[in-house]
């Protein structure tokens, strides 16, 4: 057993404090949303009508499951702080959003937001703790309540089943099954057509969306600055931002010496037969995935507000969000993106001993799953080009460092 240990002070506050997850504090709203989402009856066709039928019900019991699974969160301060933003929205638009939104919040560290439909809009913690000012986090909310306004979803739903059951897609599906050579190359030749003609309308539907987004913000009076956009490029940089100090000396702090040896990959050494190499960890999905940013920008930069008026987000705002996604990262055993997020607070100058408790808890998740033989799943690997020198060096030493050394008398 070793000498040296984390020096962490017992907390006297809640580290957890946004307990009420999706399956208690959006109960009542997902009961009586499973009632009010029957599917309308659009089409003539039976068959078209059917197909419809289990598209609607699927996105039913897609996001009623995600609220039983509790994908989503809710936390007093940072939920009325972005409904807040909805409801001013929504009074000055009230011939356009008549009914109240139903508003989620997302785990997700994923700089993104999202429209589901008939109402419902969700906004990830990623965005919120990303956001530098109250306007970009409306234009985000603008942009997916135009969506339902403008019922993007609902017609990606008919236009999905009007595809399935036309007799083009029957034939097309028809003719590979009848085939006994290449199959898989036919079945996607079949969706190919489709998958165009969809990317195409979904360009419209977002273009469409940020015109519509910037009329409800001038409703609203909420400044709209098309920058924004351009900063949305930075959103995907986050683990390839360098540290201002080498890895090894945030360890330091705890008493906690790091090996140099640990810090660069090894040909041999821990054994591929024992350990599960699956990359968990993908460049975190942003508000990138819509249209070029630079496009979006000299498209809407004409009609930016003058003057600009625009109002910094509050640090507690910041703060909680960016606790909910590290605790989010930390809970799914993504813990080398965990500990670079605490890192990158560290430097801050964040002295918040939440974070201390935060590196203890990542150390000995990371002990507790090399036992069980599974540390590189729950490490959550990231390719090399996606990540910074310092992020690598990180991932590096998360997965090499002997597990006798993990095993801290805390």
């Amino acid at each position: 057993m070793h000498s040296y240990q984390f020096n962490i002070k017992s907390q006297t506050k809640n580290i957890y404090n946004y307990q009420e997850l999706s399956h208690l504090y959006y109960q009542k709203q997902k009961d009586s949303l499973k009632k009010a989402w029957s599917c309308p009856t659009v089409y003539k066709e039976k068959a078209t009508q059917k197909v419809y039928k289990e598209i609607w019900d699927g996105r039913t019991d897609f996001f009623t499951k995600a609220i039983t699974d509790d994908h989503f969160v809710y936390e007093q301060d940072v939920y009325n702080y972005v409904n807040g933003i909805v409801q001013q929205i929504v009074k000055a638009n009230t011939k356009m959003i008549p009914n109240q939104p139903f508003l989620v919040l997302d785990r997700s560290p994923s700089v993104n937001a999202y429209a589901i439909g008939s109402g419902v809009i969700a906004i990830n913690t990623g965005l919120v703790a990303f956001a530098a000012f109250r306007e970009e986090i409306a234009l985000s909310i603008a942009h997916e309540l135009a969506h339902n306004i403008l019922e993007h979803p609902e017609n990606s739903m008919k236009k999905r089943a009007e595809w399935l059951s036309s007799e083009e897609y029957k034939n097309s599906l028809n003719e590979v099954l009848d085939s006994k050579y290449e199959r898989l190359t036919q079945l996607k030749k079949v969706f190919e057509n489709y998958s165009f003609d969809r990317s195409k309308h979904q360009r419209y539907h977002e273009s469409d969306a940020d015109s519509l987004a910037i009329v409800l913000l001038k409703n609203s009076n909420i400044s709209f600055d098309a920058h924004f956009f351009l900063r949305l490029d930075s959103a995907d940089m986050q683990y390839r931002q360098p540290l201002k100090k080498p890895v090894k000396d945030y360890f330091a702090a705890y008493q906690f010496t790091v090996e140099d040896v640990w810090l660069k990959k090894r040909s041999k050494g821990l054994s591929t037969k024992t350990y599960n190499f699956n990359t968990t960890s993908d460049p975190q999905d942003s508000l990138k995935t819509h249209p070029d940013c630079v496009e979006r920008y000299n498209k809407t930069k004409a009609v930016q507000s003058q003057p600009m008026k625009v109002v910094p987000v509050p640090s507690n705002i910041k703060d909680q969000a960016t606790k909910m996604l590290i605790w989010n990262m930390y809970c799914n055993m993504n813990l080398a993106p965990c500990l670079y997020r605490i890192l990158l607070e560290k430097e801050k100058g964040n002295t918040d001993a939440w974070y201390d408790f935060m590196v203890h808890n990542v150390i000995m998740s990371l002990f507790q799953t090399d036992k069980e033989l599974h540390r590189f799943t729950s490490i959550g690997v990231t390719q090399k080009e996606y990540i910074s020198k310092d992020y690598y060096e990180l991932q590096t030493l998360l997965e090499q460092i002997p597990r006798e050394n993990l095993d801290f008398p805390f």
